[in-house]
Protein backbone atom coordinates (compact mmCIF):
# COMPACT_ATOMS: atom_id res chain seq x y z
CA UNK A 1 0.00 0.00 0.00
CA UNK A 2 1.73 3.28 -1.42
CA UNK A 3 1.68 6.01 1.09
CA UNK A 4 2.07 9.85 0.68
CA UNK A 5 2.88 11.89 3.91
CA UNK A 6 1.58 15.62 3.87
CA UNK A 7 3.45 17.87 6.40
CA UNK A 8 6.84 17.17 7.89
CA UNK A 9 6.28 17.91 11.96
CA UNK A 10 6.98 15.52 14.71
CA UNK A 11 3.72 13.58 14.14
CA UNK A 12 4.17 12.92 10.63
CA UNK A 13 7.81 11.58 11.65
CA UNK A 14 6.39 9.48 14.27
CA UNK A 15 4.25 7.89 11.69
CA UNK A 16 6.34 7.35 8.72
CA UNK A 17 9.17 6.00 11.19
CA UNK A 18 6.36 3.34 11.97
CA UNK A 19 5.21 3.05 8.19
CA UNK A 20 8.65 1.99 7.22
CA UNK A 21 9.05 -0.67 9.48
CA UNK A 22 5.72 -2.21 8.10
CA UNK A 23 6.32 -4.55 5.46
CA UNK A 24 2.91 -4.62 3.69
CA UNK A 25 3.45 -0.27 3.42
CA UNK A 26 5.46 1.65 1.26
CA UNK A 27 6.34 5.67 1.53
CA UNK A 28 6.68 6.87 -1.46
CA UNK A 29 6.00 10.58 -1.40
CA UNK A 30 6.30 13.66 0.90
CA UNK A 31 5.09 17.48 0.46
CA UNK A 32 5.53 20.74 2.63
CA UNK A 33 5.08 23.86 1.82
CA UNK A 34 8.86 24.22 1.13
CA UNK A 35 10.85 21.96 -0.96
CA UNK A 36 14.07 22.16 1.29
CA UNK A 37 11.66 20.68 4.39
CA UNK A 38 10.00 17.89 2.30
CA UNK A 39 13.27 16.76 0.94
CA UNK A 40 15.19 16.67 4.29
CA UNK A 41 12.01 14.58 5.53
CA UNK A 42 12.74 12.59 2.34
CA UNK A 43 15.80 12.38 2.89
CA UNK A 44 15.88 11.21 6.34
CA UNK A 45 13.37 8.30 5.85
CA UNK A 46 14.44 7.14 2.04
CA UNK A 47 11.35 8.45 0.66
CA UNK A 48 11.65 8.41 -3.48
CA UNK A 49 9.81 11.83 -4.03
CA UNK A 50 9.29 15.05 -2.34
CA UNK A 51 7.72 17.81 -3.43
CA UNK A 52 7.21 22.09 -1.99
CA UNK A 53 3.83 22.15 -2.23
CA UNK A 54 0.34 20.06 -1.63
CA UNK A 55 -1.17 20.08 -4.80
CA UNK A 56 1.65 17.95 -6.38
CA UNK A 57 1.04 15.17 -3.83
CA UNK A 58 -2.49 15.08 -4.25
CA UNK A 59 -2.39 14.76 -7.70
CA UNK A 60 0.38 11.83 -7.47
CA UNK A 61 -1.73 9.13 -8.79
CA UNK A 62 0.84 6.82 -7.71
CA UNK A 63 -0.42 7.01 -4.26
CA UNK A 64 -2.93 4.89 -2.64
CA UNK A 65 -3.16 7.13 0.52
CA UNK A 66 -2.17 10.34 2.23
CA UNK A 67 -1.56 10.81 5.72
CA UNK A 68 -2.27 14.76 7.03
CA UNK A 69 -0.24 15.96 9.49
CA UNK A 70 -0.60 19.61 9.22
CA UNK A 71 -1.61 21.57 12.55
CA UNK A 72 -5.88 20.91 12.84
CA UNK A 73 -5.76 24.74 11.47
CA UNK A 74 -4.91 23.22 8.13
CA UNK A 75 -6.83 19.72 8.05
CA UNK A 76 -9.45 21.33 6.19
CA UNK A 77 -7.84 22.73 3.46
CA UNK A 78 -5.14 20.05 2.96
CA UNK A 79 -7.60 16.56 3.50
CA UNK A 80 -10.38 18.36 1.14
CA UNK A 81 -7.44 19.28 -1.61
CA UNK A 82 -6.51 15.60 -1.55
CA UNK A 83 -10.25 14.06 -1.57
CA UNK A 84 -10.94 16.79 -4.52
CA UNK A 85 -8.03 14.91 -6.16
CA UNK A 86 -9.42 11.02 -6.04
CA UNK A 87 -6.94 10.66 -3.03
CA UNK A 88 -8.31 8.46 0.24
CA UNK A 89 -7.06 10.31 3.18
CA UNK A 90 -6.24 9.44 7.08
CA UNK A 91 -6.33 13.06 8.82
CA UNK A 92 -4.99 13.81 12.10
CA UNK A 93 -6.99 14.93 14.89
CA UNK A 94 -8.71 17.17 16.34
CA UNK A 95 -10.18 15.99 12.71
CA UNK A 96 -10.73 19.84 11.73
CA UNK A 97 -11.09 22.94 13.71
CA UNK A 98 -14.90 22.71 14.15
CA UNK A 99 -18.20 20.52 13.14
CA UNK A 100 -19.00 22.75 10.15
CA UNK A 101 -15.29 22.02 8.69
CA UNK A 102 -16.06 17.84 9.31
CA UNK A 103 -18.91 18.33 7.76
CA UNK A 104 -17.78 19.50 4.49
CA UNK A 105 -14.52 17.03 4.78
CA UNK A 106 -17.23 13.62 5.55
CA UNK A 107 -19.54 15.22 2.82
CA UNK A 108 -17.00 15.74 0.09
CA UNK A 109 -15.11 12.18 0.90
CA UNK A 110 -18.83 10.24 0.66
CA UNK A 111 -19.63 12.10 -2.35
CA UNK A 112 -16.03 11.11 -3.91
CA UNK A 113 -16.73 7.64 -3.00
CA UNK A 114 -12.97 8.25 -1.09
CA UNK A 115 -11.51 6.71 1.97
CA UNK A 116 -11.69 9.08 4.84
CA UNK A 117 -10.70 8.24 8.49
CA UNK A 118 -9.33 9.92 11.44
CA UNK A 119 -6.12 9.83 12.78
CA UNK A 120 -7.46 8.75 16.16
CA UNK A 121 -4.95 5.92 17.00
CA UNK A 122 -6.48 5.42 20.43
CA UNK A 123 -9.49 3.68 18.47
CA UNK A 124 -7.50 1.38 16.76
CA UNK A 125 -5.24 0.29 19.84
CA UNK A 126 -6.24 -3.56 20.36
CA UNK A 127 -6.03 -3.09 24.36
CA UNK A 128 -8.63 -0.73 24.02
CA UNK A 129 -10.50 -2.81 21.72
CA UNK A 130 -10.57 -5.17 24.83
CA UNK A 131 -11.75 -2.85 27.31
CA UNK A 132 -14.70 -1.30 25.04
CA UNK A 133 -15.77 -5.44 24.20
CA UNK A 134 -15.29 -5.99 28.43
CA UNK A 135 -17.75 -2.81 28.61
CA UNK A 136 -20.25 -3.55 25.78
CA UNK A 137 -20.37 -7.47 26.65
CA UNK A 138 -20.77 -6.29 30.59
CA UNK A 139 -18.02 -7.00 32.64
CA UNK A 140 -18.86 -3.64 34.69
CA UNK A 141 -22.18 -3.97 34.22
CA UNK A 142 -24.20 0.07 33.37
CA UNK A 143 -22.02 2.16 32.63
CA UNK A 144 -22.42 4.92 35.33
CA UNK A 145 -19.20 7.51 35.28
CA UNK A 146 -16.25 7.81 33.17
CA UNK A 147 -13.07 9.68 33.77
CA UNK A 148 -10.00 10.96 31.39
CA UNK A 149 -7.65 13.77 31.54
CA UNK A 150 -4.49 15.00 29.28
CA UNK A 151 -2.30 17.96 30.95
CA UNK A 152 0.75 18.91 30.10
CA UNK A 153 3.43 21.08 32.52
CA UNK A 154 4.44 23.58 29.71
CA UNK A 155 4.77 26.60 30.44
CA UNK A 156 4.44 27.33 26.40
CA UNK A 157 5.27 30.80 25.22
CA UNK A 158 2.85 32.87 23.53
CA UNK A 159 4.80 32.55 20.08
CA UNK A 160 4.05 28.73 20.49
CA UNK A 161 1.68 27.42 18.26
CA UNK A 162 -0.68 26.13 20.96
CA UNK A 163 -0.98 29.51 22.15
CA UNK A 164 -2.12 30.76 18.63
CA UNK A 165 -5.72 31.26 17.67
CA UNK A 166 -4.74 31.29 13.59
CA UNK A 167 -3.32 27.83 14.56
CA UNK A 168 -6.30 26.65 16.52
CA UNK A 169 -4.55 27.10 19.55
CA UNK A 170 -5.52 25.64 23.21
CA UNK A 171 -5.98 22.76 25.12
CA UNK A 172 -8.87 21.29 24.12
CA UNK A 173 -8.38 20.46 20.24
CA UNK A 174 -4.66 19.39 21.13
CA UNK A 175 -4.86 17.40 24.27
CA UNK A 176 -9.22 17.53 25.24
CA UNK A 177 -9.82 15.34 21.98
CA UNK A 178 -8.39 12.06 23.70
CA UNK A 179 -10.65 12.42 27.33
CA UNK A 180 -13.54 13.73 25.41
CA UNK A 181 -12.86 10.88 22.08
CA UNK A 182 -12.57 7.88 25.34
CA UNK A 183 -16.66 9.11 26.78
CA UNK A 184 -17.56 9.20 23.37
CA UNK A 185 -16.24 5.40 22.77
CA UNK A 186 -17.87 4.03 25.63
CA UNK A 187 -21.23 6.00 25.73
CA UNK A 188 -21.61 7.75 22.40
CA UNK A 189 -23.10 11.42 21.65
CA UNK A 190 -23.69 13.15 24.95
CA UNK A 191 -27.30 15.00 25.80
CA UNK A 192 -25.81 17.81 27.77
CA UNK A 193 -22.72 19.16 28.04
CA UNK A 194 -21.26 21.78 30.76
CA UNK A 195 -17.69 23.66 30.80
CA UNK A 196 -15.53 26.05 32.39
CA UNK A 197 -11.96 27.09 31.32
CA UNK A 198 -9.20 29.53 32.02
CA UNK A 199 -8.18 31.42 29.06
CA UNK A 200 -4.83 32.92 27.54
CA UNK A 201 -4.38 36.57 26.46
CA UNK A 202 -4.67 35.23 23.43
CA UNK A 203 -8.09 33.88 23.78
CA UNK A 204 -7.12 30.00 23.44
CA UNK A 205 -8.23 27.59 26.42
CA UNK A 206 -4.63 27.02 28.80
CA UNK A 207 -6.97 24.75 30.60
CA UNK A 208 -10.74 23.23 30.18
CA UNK A 209 -13.05 20.93 31.99
CA UNK A 210 -16.13 19.75 31.01
CA UNK A 211 -18.93 17.65 32.40
CA UNK A 212 -20.67 15.40 29.56
CA UNK A 213 -24.40 13.87 30.52
CA UNK A 214 -26.31 11.29 29.11
CA UNK A 215 -29.95 10.29 29.27
CA UNK A 216 -29.26 7.15 30.95
CA UNK A 217 -27.95 9.28 33.63
CA UNK A 218 -23.82 9.08 33.05
CA UNK A 219 -21.98 11.37 33.72
CA UNK A 220 -18.59 11.84 32.00
CA UNK A 221 -15.61 14.46 33.49
CA UNK A 222 -13.28 15.30 31.20
CA UNK A 223 -10.25 17.41 31.75
CA UNK A 224 -7.21 19.01 29.94
CA UNK A 225 -4.50 21.30 30.73
CA UNK A 226 -1.33 23.43 29.05
CA UNK A 227 -0.20 24.82 32.71
CA UNK A 228 -0.11 21.19 34.89
CA UNK A 229 1.27 18.11 34.05
CA UNK A 230 -2.01 16.03 35.04
CA UNK A 231 -1.72 12.29 35.87
CA UNK A 232 -3.40 11.31 31.79
CA UNK A 233 -5.06 8.50 33.21
CA UNK A 234 -8.59 7.30 32.86
CA UNK A 235 -11.68 5.19 34.14
CA UNK A 236 -14.90 3.96 33.40
CA UNK A 237 -17.24 2.57 36.56
CA UNK A 238 -20.59 0.73 35.77
CA UNK A 239 -22.67 -1.04 38.45
CA UNK A 240 -20.72 -4.37 38.79
CA UNK A 241 -16.92 -2.81 38.82
CA UNK A 242 -15.08 -0.75 36.98
CA UNK A 243 -11.44 -0.16 34.85
CA UNK A 244 -8.60 1.76 35.59
CA UNK A 245 -5.96 3.04 32.50
CA UNK A 246 -2.91 4.12 34.17
CA UNK A 247 -0.46 6.87 33.01
CA UNK A 248 -1.28 7.06 28.98
CA UNK A 249 -4.44 6.28 28.61
CA UNK A 250 -4.59 6.78 24.71
CA UNK A 251 -2.11 4.53 24.21
CA UNK A 252 -2.10 2.30 26.60
CA UNK A 253 -0.11 -1.08 27.36
CA UNK A 254 -2.16 -2.37 30.18
CA UNK A 255 -5.22 -1.53 32.52
CA UNK A 256 -7.19 -3.49 35.46
CA UNK A 257 -10.55 -4.99 35.96
CA UNK A 258 -12.05 -4.52 39.54
CA UNK A 259 -15.10 -6.52 39.54
CA UNK A 260 -17.48 -6.45 42.93
CA UNK A 261 -16.37 -9.59 44.96
CA UNK A 262 -13.18 -10.94 43.12
CA UNK A 263 -9.66 -10.14 42.57
CA UNK A 264 -8.14 -7.61 40.27
CA UNK A 265 -7.78 -8.44 36.82
CA UNK A 266 -4.83 -7.41 34.84
CA UNK A 267 -4.93 -6.78 31.14
CA UNK A 268 -1.54 -6.32 29.18
CA UNK A 269 -0.56 -5.95 25.69
CA UNK A 270 0.92 -8.19 23.38
CA UNK A 271 4.21 -7.72 22.75
CA UNK A 272 3.76 -9.00 19.24
CA UNK A 273 1.49 -5.82 18.71
CA UNK A 274 4.67 -3.76 19.20
CA UNK A 275 6.08 -0.83 21.17
CA UNK A 276 3.70 1.39 23.18
CA UNK A 277 3.24 4.70 21.50
CA UNK A 278 3.13 2.77 17.75
CA UNK A 279 0.72 4.50 15.43
CA UNK A 280 1.41 1.39 13.20
CA UNK A 281 -2.32 -0.47 14.60
CA UNK A 282 -4.30 3.14 12.81
CA UNK A 283 -2.09 2.17 9.90
CA UNK A 284 -3.11 -0.95 9.20
CA UNK A 285 -6.74 -0.13 10.05
CA UNK A 286 -6.81 1.55 7.02
CA UNK A 287 -4.84 -0.89 4.75
CA UNK A 288 -7.47 -2.97 5.93
CA UNK A 289 -10.65 -1.18 4.95
CA UNK A 290 -8.72 -0.34 1.65
CA UNK A 291 -8.32 -4.04 0.52
CA UNK A 292 -11.55 -4.76 1.58
CA UNK A 293 -13.33 -1.67 -0.80
CA UNK A 294 -14.37 0.34 2.52
CA UNK A 295 -14.60 3.71 2.04
CA UNK A 296 -14.74 4.28 6.09
CA UNK A 297 -13.12 2.04 8.59
CA UNK A 298 -15.69 0.61 11.69
CA UNK A 299 -12.99 1.38 14.19
CA UNK A 300 -12.95 5.05 13.47
CA UNK A 301 -16.17 5.91 11.95
CA UNK A 302 -16.87 9.12 10.47
CA UNK A 303 -20.32 10.03 12.00
CA UNK A 304 -18.24 9.00 15.05
CA UNK A 305 -16.01 11.54 14.04
CA UNK A 306 -18.63 14.17 13.46
CA UNK A 307 -20.22 13.42 17.20
CA UNK A 308 -16.96 14.15 19.07
CA UNK A 309 -16.39 17.61 16.99
CA UNK A 310 -19.95 18.74 18.02
CA UNK A 311 -19.11 18.12 20.95
CA UNK A 312 -15.52 20.31 20.92
CA UNK A 313 -18.05 22.77 19.46
CA UNK A 314 -20.19 22.83 22.08
CA UNK A 315 -17.88 23.00 24.80
CA UNK A 316 -15.48 25.97 23.04
CA UNK A 317 -19.06 27.48 22.63
CA UNK A 318 -19.51 27.04 26.86
CA UNK A 319 -16.16 28.57 27.46
CA UNK A 320 -15.64 31.36 25.03
CA UNK A 321 -12.85 30.16 22.51
CA UNK A 322 -13.38 31.40 19.48
CA UNK A 323 -10.74 30.76 16.02
CA UNK A 324 -10.69 33.80 13.67
CA UNK A 325 -13.46 34.32 11.34
CA UNK A 326 -15.70 31.56 13.19
CA UNK A 327 -18.79 32.72 15.05
CA UNK A 328 -22.00 30.08 15.80
CA UNK A 329 -23.57 30.32 11.93
CA UNK A 330 -19.86 29.80 10.68
CA UNK A 331 -19.18 26.65 12.88
CA UNK A 332 -20.35 26.21 16.33
CA UNK A 333 -22.55 24.60 17.63
CA UNK A 334 -25.86 26.95 19.45
CA UNK A 335 -25.88 26.21 23.25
Amino acid sequence: MRWGILATGGIAAAFTADLVDLPDAEVVAVASRTEASAKAFADRFGIPRAYGGWEALAQDEDIDVVYVATPHSAHRAAAGLCLTAGRNVLCEKAFTLNAREAEELVALARERGSFLMEAMWMYCNPLIRRLVDLVRDGAIGEVRTVHADFGLAGPFPPSHRLRDPAQGGGALLDLGVYPVSFAHLLLGEPSDIAARATLSEEGVDLQTGALLSWDSGAIASVHCSLVGGTATTASVTGTLGRIDIPYGFFHTDRFVLHRDGREPQEFTADPADGPRGSLRHEAREVMRALRAGETESPLVPLDGTLAVMRTLDAIRERVGVRYPGEDLAAGLTPA
